[in-house]
């Protein structure tokens, strides 16, 4: 159960009182789409870039999502009843994460909500310890889902079935995560997080052009690359190529920024500074 829970129009509420509709379309369907963002000392990061993301998420989808004063003003009424929470440590990160469902079946305005969690220990780890990664086939080319809008690549959706299938998976391998990969060969992001690996002196992510998310994290990483002398580029990339880069790295907006130790059971070049660097620029704490 969340530890807070606020609701559109109606502010924060008790986090056991039932929101949903048995009818709900993001019940039924998988049907709506969602945001979450790191909370620091109670501070939200990047939740003007979460919110933009979550618009084009609604745009994608046809959902009537509300304006963003609104999700704003949700989103501190959450942080505002996280703060006084007899729960709340102002040294331990939390999550908020942004729901809004198309609402219920024969029609009615989106159910939105928002929730906030401490963030467990074991999801930061990887931080400090890396994850071994298993690549998947995503079964489309590169190009695919930008030619396709009904994919519906880009959109943080509600439907993780795949998601939570593919990651099972690759457990069940001895992995940490997976990395999708294209029919055609190319990278292109994890199920939960995006891809960044560092070649010389240019930082990179995959093109959002494939359909991927775009990632708050890695787009945050790519834009004060400067900050550490690296130059920034979108690219493409093969598994065979991504083995033999100076680093690899899977970022999300709650794990934060993990390296890469082994791709299909290779080891993986690892640069302890660099990622150090990288975690520190991006705010996140390396756990002990």
């Amino acid at each position: 159960m969340a530890k807070v829970l606020a609701v559109l129009g109606r502010g924060a509420i008790d986090p056991e009182q039932p929101i949903i509709r048995a009818d709900d379309l993001g019940v039924l369907r998988g049907d709506g789409i969602f945001e979450t963002l790191n909370v620091r000392g109670g501070e939200m990061f990047l939740l003007r870039e979460h919110l933009v993301r979550m618009a084009a998420s609604a745009r994608r989808t046809e959902i009537d999502l509300p304006p963003y004063e609104a999700l704003d003003e949700l989103s501190e009424q959450a942080r505002q009843a996280w703060l006084a929470h007899p729960d709340f440590d102002p040294d331990a990160e939390a999550a908020l994460r942004i729901v809004a469902t198309r609402g219920l079946e024969h029609g009615s305005e989106p159910t939105v909500y928002a929730t906030i969690d401490p963030v467990p220990r074991e999801r930061t780890l990887p931080r400090r310890d890396g994850l071994q990664v298993l690549t998947a086939s995503s079964g489309v080319n590169a190009d695919t889902r930008g030619q396709a809008p009904w994919l519906l690549g880009g959109a943080k959706l509600l439907s993780y079935a795949t998601t939570m299938a593919v990651m099972r998976w690759a457990k069940s391998l001895g992995a940490d995560d997976a990395l999708w990969v294209t029919a055609d060969g190319y990278c292109l992001e994890g199920p939960t997080s995006s891809l960044v690996w560092r070649d010389k002196d240019v930082l990179c992510t995959t093109p959002t052009d494939t359909g991927i998310l775009p990632g708050t994290t890695s787009t945050y990483l790519l834009q004060h690359a400067s900050k550490l002398g690296l130059r920034s580029e979108e690219r493409l990339i093969t598994p065979e190529k991504l083995t033999r880069v100076d680093g690899v790295w899977m970022t999300s907006s709650v794990r934060g920024v993990a390296f890469v130790t082994t791709l299909d059971g290779q080891e993986l070049a690892t640069d302890p500074e660099m990622h150090s660097e990288l975690v520190k620029l991006s705010g996140f704490e390396l756990p002990s």
